[in-house]
């Protein structure tokens, strides 16, 4: 933590105009969550399958031998396709014969064949103070200081609840959960549950600077979880404690 600490002072120490005038380090609280979700795999329809959605549209067929014997095709084939799109409720037998559903129709329009849900999960970052998932390792960096983020009761009554399952699924997207490749597409369909499993402690370096030029004093903060300076902590520590570093400092 030390040699970060120096790293980031001589960075900053780079421009003659600017003053370290003092440094803080401390722990951002950032949850793990465990995402459940469905996925759902998009196929352009290939021609038998159209061929058979429209004959269930058209025609009376009460079994996959009757179907196999119109197209010509080997009712292996049939009985596999008329499983698959069973199962995933584009066609139904009403009164002992095949028809369509409205998402049969709806699919056959569209010419994509919606397939069976997957279930998966993931684990993701999380932190209330940017209301942002976050992408990075969390290491286990040793220091001195305990204290935690002096703001982190603004967010005691957070939970992962309160979250959109439309927020969600964006999170998920920026992970590449979601694929498009030639024909095939997977997308994420819904949330099934999410949970927070675990808080991790975020070892944060906290610089008040001053620019004698702009005659400007505020803060760098730099996040250890995402290796960069952090703006939007830097811009909620600008705006609560700006006023006393100038008391302070000048």
């Amino acid at each position: 933590m030390n040699e970060l600490k120096g790293r980031l002072t001589k960075e900053l120490q780079q421009d003659f105009n600017v003053k370290i005038m003092g440094s803080l380090s401390w722990s951002l609280p950032v949850h793990s969550l465990e995402i459940e979700y469905n996925t759902v795999k998009r196929t352009k329809m290939d021609i038998l399958m159209k061929m058979m959605l429209i004959a269930f549209g058209k025609a009376e067929i009460a079994a996959a031998e009757e179907l196999s014997e119109i197209l010509l095709v080997e009712q292996l084939f049939i009985n596999d396709l008329i499983e698959k799109m069973s199962k995933t409720g584009v066609i139904e037998k009403r009164e002992g014969l095949f028809s369509l559903t409205e998402v049969g129709v709806q699919q056959l329009k569209s010419g994509i064949f919606v397939h069976e849900q997957e279930m998966d999960s993931a684990l993701m970052l999380y932190s209330p103070y940017h209301q942002s998932f976050m992408k990075g390792d969390v290491k286990h960096i040793s220091y001195d200081e305990k204290e935690v983020y002096r703001y982190q009761d603004e967010f005691d009554d957070w939970d992962v609840e309160s979250l959109d399952d439309s927020f969600l699924i964006d999170g998920l997207k920026t992970m590449d959960v979601e694929s498009s490749e030639g024909n095939v597409q997977i997308v994420v369909s819904e949330i099934v549950t999410a949970s927070d499993r675990k808080t991790n402690l975020v070892p944060c370096i906290e610089f008040h600077m001053y620019n004698e030029v702009e005659d400007l004093v505020y803060a760098r903060v730099w996040n250890t979880l995402t290796e960069q300076w952090d703006k939007t902590l830097e811009n909620l520590l600008n705006e609560k404690e700006r006023k006393k570093w100038r008391e302070n400092y000048l």
